[in-house]
């Protein structure tokens, strides 16, 4: 996202804050060091290992803030081609991600022999490298390759079906339908909001679907709107409404901070002052590469956890350190990954290419391993 509403400091930082604290939730989430490390901080630990994955609601919500300002900033389509915006979505998204997988699955085949621990994912099927080079892994029953990586499978339906709405009102026939195309693009997409908080995000066992996250994205779109009117009583008042509705439903914390951060999200870009200020600028650059940190720091964190935890099994002050070091190492890979891959405008032959380059070193590893 190069626009100009994806450079606002203010959203960078709340990118790079919500990016930090899904590492630290990695951190926590896979041992061994946080095993060993836990008894010097245990209410941290267990903080970080129940909640630190909520952060994800904020992307959802600033993911949908930044389609409403790419794709249709009036409530109508300003893309030309449905097709052309999935697809440069994808390779967009694909490219980084899979150089990250690719460097996980050699990270993985690196510590296998010599880290038992639930945390190193087993060795590569040619069905798990395709569906997870296709963002297809939960959609067909496939683990995935890496931590995290089912988030970029959902922003990729997310995006798709906003842009596939759009161009279905587009493509309505008569006057009347061209003269409200906003009110009808927008009706349907807070109907799909509604939806998604009320009935699809009530069943786990839909979330491998765009849909069951689309309450938390929606809300975000909506907030981009009520931010751009010069009336937005009735924009707040309906995310309020939606939002509320579903907490009476089924109260569920995630829903609760998606909505208390669209709420905040507005409120904060419509004050000059904020939108003013520049930030903390080591935050404005995580938020800036948040994309690639958070796709390559499991298999940064994988790597350190095998070290410190094979070398110092029974040292929880070492383990702690060793989990700052891992932190501090999933930040710099990062920004390698953004500045040599992410911030360079992709290809599709590009994308083929890791792709391809995923897919054949991952059954190389497979290969080797049953030769070994």
């Amino acid at each position: 996202m190069s626009s100009a509403t994806s450079r606002m400091p203010l959203i960078d930082m709340v990118k790079g804050l919500a990016c930090a604290a899904i590492v630290c939730h990695h951190l926590a989430f896979y041992g061994p060091m946080s095993d060993i490390a836990a008894p010097l901080a245990p209410l941290l630990m267990a903080w970080l290992y129940d909640y630190g994955r909520m952060a994800v609601q904020v992307f959802l919500v600033l993911g949908g803030y930044l389609a409403a300002a790419s794709l249709a900033p009036q409530g109508v389509a300003r893309f030309d081609s449905a097709g052309a915006a999935i697809t440069r979505r994808f390779v967009r998204l694909v490219v980084p991600y899979a150089v990250a997988l690719l460097l996980a699955v050699l990270v993985a085949a690196l510590v296998r022999p010599w880290l038992d621990h639930h945390s190193v994912p087993d060795e590569p099927t040619l069905a798990q490298l395709l569906a997870n080079a296709l963002l297809l892994q939960d959609i067909v029953g496939e683990d995935a390759l890496s931590a995290g990586v089912w988030y970029v499978a959902i922003d990729f339906q997310l995006f798709a079906l906003s842009v596939l709405v759009w161009a279905g009102v587009r493509s309505l026939p008569g006057d009347w339908a061209r003269r409200h195309g906003s009110v009808i693009g927008q009706g349907l997409l807070v109907a799909l909001t509604a939806a998604s908080l009320w009935v699809f995000n009530r069943d786990s066992a839909l979330d491998m679907w765009g849909w069951y996250f689309f309450g938390a994205y929606g809300l975000g779109m909506l907030a981009y709107w009520a931010v751009k009117s010069p009336r937005p009583a009735g924009w707040l008042a309906l995310m309020l409404l939606l939002g509320g509705v579903a907490l009476a439903l089924e109260f569920r914390g995630r829903i609760a901070l998606a909505l208390a951060a669209a709420m905040l999200l507005v409120a904060a870009l419509r004050s000059p002052q904020l939108l003013r200020w520049q930030g903390s600028a080591p935050l404005v650059r995580l938020g800036q590469m948040s994309y690639s940190v958070f796709l390559v720091h499991f298999a940064v964190c994988l790597l350190v956890n095998a070290v410190i935890g094979h070398l110092f099994p029974e040292a929880p002050v070492v383990n702690a350190l060793g989990m700052a070091l891992a932190f501090t190492l999933s930040l710099m890979a990062g920004r390698e990954l953004y500045q040599r891959v992410e911030r360079h405008v992709p290809t599709w032959s590009m994308a083929l290419r890791w792709q391809a380059g995923l897919v054949g070193a991952g059954m190389l590893v497979a290969v080797s391993s049953h030769w070994a």
